[in-house]
């Protein structure tokens, strides 16, 4: 699977993306249903707390309602429901291909990662447009 975190394309990944060396996000492209990706991914806090979790397109955690989850004809986006910011958007653009646009969520290691169209940035770490082979591996994003 290709996915492109903010403007930077991973190429042949397996369909995990790990922030901080740790994986936060696990897609797999559908052939059937409304959503065409299913999606586990865990939203946590500064300190590691885990504050809402989706697995397989739906919210099985959400602290005090804060979180929700919008399942679209091309992806779903996760945002919160007090300023409306979004979480996490994902979208498939094709064959085999998914895109994060936009998000801003914290690692579990207590780091704030920040996707926009121009760049994805983690702590010191920041990627602008590019590609990388990943040949079969978890998309990397921030430090090791």
């Amino acid at each position: 699977m290709d996915v492109k975190v903010g403007p930077h394309w991973y190429r042949n990944s397996n369909g995990i993306v790990e922030v901080d060396g740790l994986p936060q996000i696990e897609m797999t492209l559908r052939k059937t249903g409304n959503t065409p990706v299913r999606v586990n991914f865990a939203i946590f806090d500064k300190v590691g707390k885990i504050h809402a979790k989706i697995e397989a397109n739906s919210l099985v955690i959400n602290e005090q309602g804060a979180y929700h989850l919008e399942r679209l004809e091309t992806g779903l986006v996760l945002s919160n429901r007090g300023d409306k910011k979004r979480v996490l958007a994902i979208n498939v653009t094709g064959t085999d291909q998914v895109e994060i646009p936009e998000g801003e969520f914290y690692t579990l290691k207590g780091h704030l990662l920040k996707i926009t169209p121009n760049e994805w940035s983690v702590e010191k770490t920041t990627e602008r447009s590019g590609e990388t082979d990943m040949k079969g591996q978890a998309v990397a994003v921030g430090s090791q």
